[in-house]
């Protein structure tokens, strides 16, 4: 991971906010996993609009220079994932975020950053 990727991360973050994406949550899950270093977490209206979500913050992070290595979900919209490596991105369909409960299952209190813009919950 690069010092400008928190950055990067954080302007996807408001990247989805603009785009109307709800309940968007960043996790530093670095001291949890292998897996990766950083969960961003959002939830779509609707099917249609979690696949414009996920293609148009996938045409984000690659013109950050991000490779995409693995999609997940994007045919059915309900469960979207994009696997960047050292971060990924969640984005669910509002039903399937309240079932799965990713966030809670990885927040420990502490690994939440700040996003750089005020969400109201």
């Amino acid at each position: 991971m690069q010092k400008d990727d928190l950055q990067n991360i954080l302007a996807l973050a408001s990247n989805l906010y603009e785009r109307k994406a709800d309940d968007i949550k960043l996790l530093n899950v670095r001291h949890l996993t292998v897996l990766t270093d950083y969960l961003l977490i959002c939830t779509g209206s609707n099917e249609p609009h979690t696949k414009a979500l996920a293609e148009f913050i996938d045409g984000k992070a690659a013109e950050m220079g991000y490779e995409l290595r693995r999609k997940e979900g994007a045919a059915e919209g309900r469960w979207i994932v994009l696997d960047y490596g050292f971060f990924i991105i969640h984005i669910f369909h509002p039903q399937d975020r309240e079932y799965y409960r990713l966030d809670k299952l990885w927040e420990d209190g502490d690994n939440s950053p700040e996003l750089p813009f005020s969400q109201e919950q």
